[in-house]
């Protein structure tokens, strides 16, 4: 098993969905995960400590575990089938292990609220690891690269200088 942390949540440029990219925190290997906005925002208000008025699920999901009596010990990535990530809420009740199944996103919210381990387990992160120089800035590596490789080429060829004349559609001043 291979220890991970939350490295930081980044935003699609093609679609509504977010990046969580975890890391690895002995070396220099990069796992990307697609997550939904909720989760996302789940994630978010939990590292960045914003109040909210309400528990969220995964507060909810919290209270649940422990009044029943369980203590979250980990969270495991335990699995990648057909581009689809798998994961374990791994929870102690009174001496006895139990894992739930679990979508990664919903097991990451949970992790950061109860703040426990990542784990992602070598297999997957063999399958699915990137290195920090391919996992870009508007996502992870892969996440449509290809699609945006027109964009980028247009990008590269913008004339800045055009922008403040307004005869060549800049600014009027």
């Amino acid at each position: 098993m291979v220890e991970v942390t939350i490295d930081s949540i980044r935003v699609s440029l093609m679609s509504q969905h977010r990046v969580v990219i975890l890391k690895d925190v002995s070396g220099e290997r990069y796992l990307p995960i697609w997550i939904g906005p909720c989760e996302a925002d789940a994630i978010t208000v939990t590292l960045q400590e914003v109040e909210v008025p309400r528990p969220l699920s995964h507060d909810l999901m919290k209270s649940i575990i422990s009044d029943l009596g369980g203590t979250v010990e980990q969270i495991v990535i335990s699995d990648l089938k057909n581009e689809v990530f798998y994961a374990k809420i791994v929870i102690d009740v009174n001496g006895q292990t139990v894992e739930i199944d679990s979508r990664p996103s919903d097991a990451l919210a949970l992790a950061v609220r109860v703040r426990v381990p990542i784990y992602v387990s070598e297999n997957v992160m063999e399958k699915a690891v990137q290195p920090e120089e391919e996992v870009g800035e508007e996502g992870a590596a892969g996440d449509a690269s290809g699609k945006l490789d027109a964009f980028a080429d247009f990008l590269d060829s913008l004339d800045m200088d055009d922008l403040d004349n307004p005869k060549r559609g800049g600014k009027d001043d």
